[in-house]
């Protein structure tokens, strides 16, 4: 897993746990995750350090809205991804969630483009 991919599905953890929430935990995190917590600590103070999350003393993660509006694109290409898969070959939705959460990072813009273009063409609302 690069870094880079590494911190996407760190953000996006933390976007679904505060969006669920208002707020995440970095044990929630590891759980979700399958990771350490040292592991999350030290995601969590790069995010910090980039700006993209607050942290506070006691614990409580939540996201800056530059934080925000990158996870919400993750979360959406995630989405987007899904919905794909399950209706153009008819994966059920915990396996094309699986799938998904693989191949979102490492999508052309292009080919996210024509993920949306075949969901239009198909009358399938994906936003």
């Amino acid at each position: 897993m690069s870094n880079n991919e590494s911190m996407e599905m760190y953000l996006e953890t933390v976007y679904v746990l505060e969006s669920n929430h208002g707020h995440a935990h970095g044990v929630d995190i590891a759980k979700k995750l399958g990771v350490s917590k040292p592991s999350v600590s030290k995601a969590m103070n790069y995010l910090k350090a980039k700006g993209l999350i607050n942290k506070e003393t006691y614990g409580t993660i939540t996201l800056t809205d530059k934080g925000k509006k990158m996870s919400e694109q993750i979360y959406s290409t995630h989405q987007l991804i899904t919905l794909f898969l399950e209706h153009s070959l008819e994966l059920k939705t915990a396996e094309a969630a699986l799938n998904a959460c693989k191949m979102e990072h490492i999508l052309s813009d292009k080919m996210i483009e024509a993920i949306k273009n075949y969901l239009e063409i198909n009358n399938i609302d994906y936003e």
